[in-house]
């Protein structure tokens, strides 16, 4: 594993900076505190290809590494972590399942715009919808179901804690296709908003990342084309867990950022800040623990960096990606 970042990896980061900087810190606190998703900062996110950044030139995306994709995320994440959770979710779940288990007729009609991050001029973004009131992250235990009517699927049920669930145009939704099969009676469909049944629920009350729009998402009796179900019947649990260990890179780089900017502010507060005739960072209950700080820090940023690079280079990377995110 190389720890040298190359010219473009430094390019990105800059780039991800100015823009947090520039376009996400302005109204921060005020958005968080007003539950006011960014639309903006995301519009403007996707005109600079931070939506798709790892997907295809072909398919509309920026073509860049896992590696990149992890600096920028940091670096907004410093800043609003509301923001790269929206880009972290496009990213790393919807535009990665697409690419990597989607038909070119599917990847040609929700890829393209949602790498591009806009469709028509508007903002276009996905959700991943797996959760359920009993269900976390447990893709054995869905309840969703969507019964197979000939010419369609029909699908019913209830999802929760979806990020993006009311902003994003199209839904990545694992469902059971025969329950009677277990994990391999799992499978997972393309559903657009905007479809008959599809019902948007309340937005979630959080304690932090507040400008993300989280709600519950309800089915009624909604038609899913035959040629919206990726892969094969039963291949759900296998797409939800490998669609998660890239998505882990994505939060655990989030979490990075957070703790990053809270040092960052810290350290300033630290050396501005003045009691006993000096700043309190040459005191050393201050200095112990801003040490302590910077050092969980690089650690967690090299575990970032080192499941990214093993993305990059087709290792399995699960494992790292766990252990980046815890």
């Amino acid at each position: 594993m190389n720890l040298q970042l190359t010219e473009e990896h430094l390019m990105i980061q800059q780039a991800a900076r100015d823009f947090a900087r520039n376009e996400c810190l302005p109204g921060v606190i005020e958005r968080d505190e007003k539950m006011q998703f960014p639309r903006e900062q995301l519009e403007k996110l996707a005109d600079l290809g931070f939506l798709g950044m790892m997907v295809s030139p072909d398919y509309g995306g920026a073509g860049l590494d896992t590696v990149s994709y992890v600096l920028a995320m940091e670096e907004i994440s410093k800043i609003d972590a509301s923001v790269s959770v929206c880009m972290s979710v496009n990213n790393s779940l919807v535009c990665y399942g697409l690419e990597a288990y989607g038909t070119e007729e599917q990847k040609q009609a929700y890829l393209v715009p949602l790498a591009q991050g806009k469709k028509d001029g508007a903002l276009y973004t996905g959700a991943f919808l797996l959760s359920e009131p009993e269900a976390g992250s447990d893709a054995t235990s869905q309840r969703t179901t969507a019964e197979d009517k000939g010419d369609h699927f029909l699908l019913n049920g209830t999802k929760n804690w979806i990020t993006n669930g009311g902003s994003a145009s199209v839904y990545l939704v694992i469902a059971q296709t025969d329950p009677s099969k277990g994990h391999k009676g799992i499978s997972v469909f393309i559903v657009e908003k905007s479809w008959p049944g599809v019902v948007v629920g309340g937005k979630e009350n959080k304690l932090g990342i507040r400008a993300s729009d989280t709600h519950t998402i309800l089915f009624n009796d909604v038609k899913v084309p035959k040629e919206n179900m990726i892969g094969e019947l039963g291949f759900g649990f296998k797409f939800a867990m490998s669609t998660l260990s890239g998505g882990r890179i994505g939060i655990a780089s989030q979490a990075l950022g957070i703790a990053s900017g809270a040092y960052e502010l810290s350290l300033k507060y630290s050396k501005e800040r003045k009691a006993f005739g000096t700043e309190i960072a040459n005191h050393q209950a201050i200095a112990f623990k801003l040490a302590d700080m910077a050092t969980r820090i690089e650690a967690s940023r090299l575990l970032c960096l080192k499941a990214a690079f093993e993305k990059d280079q087709k290792k399995d990377y699960t494992l790292s990606a766990s252990m980046a995110k815890v």
